[in-house]
């Protein structure tokens, strides 16, 4: 069976793992994905991550989620840009979120990088969600 969303199957997995106390969550395994788990380990979202494969070509993602005193890093994290509805920006007309305390991820033309590093290269895109 398809899924039309994957990416935000993977977003509610970890929202999901973070609400119920859980050190680490499992996601099927996509470039997509494994692009934004990256970006959430280098701005410090996430532990990190790590692919296994189960059987022959299907492949899952490992994700080891965060704690700071007992509460979840990630106090938010939503989808921007779904399947029905996908929102692009120029970077000089993306917002700054939560006063720079948040992120959003970008799918741009060098690739999935956060909106600060988006500004940083002055490129703009897709943006698939927000995280604070």
């Amino acid at each position: 069976m398809t899924m039309s969303d994957p990416l935000g199957d993977m977003l509610t997995r970890i929202r999901n793992g973070q609400t119920a106390g859980k050190s680490v969550v499992v996601s099927p395994a996509s470039k997509l994905r494994s692009n934004v788990l990256e970006v959430l380990k280098r701005e410090g979202f996430i532990r990190g991550y790590s692919s296994a494969e189960v059987r022959k070509g299907i492949n899952e993602l490992t994700i080891e989620l965060k704690y700071y005193e007992g509460e979840p890093v990630i106090r938010e994290i939503q989808r921007v840009s779904r399947p029905g509805r996908r929102v692009y920006s120029k970077i000089k007309d993306l917002p700054r979120s939560y006063n720079g305390l948040g992120i959003q991820i970008l799918s741009t033309p060098r690739g999935i990088l956060s909106d600060n590093e988006a500004r940083a290269a002055n490129v703009g895109g897709e943006v698939l969600c927000q995280v604070f």
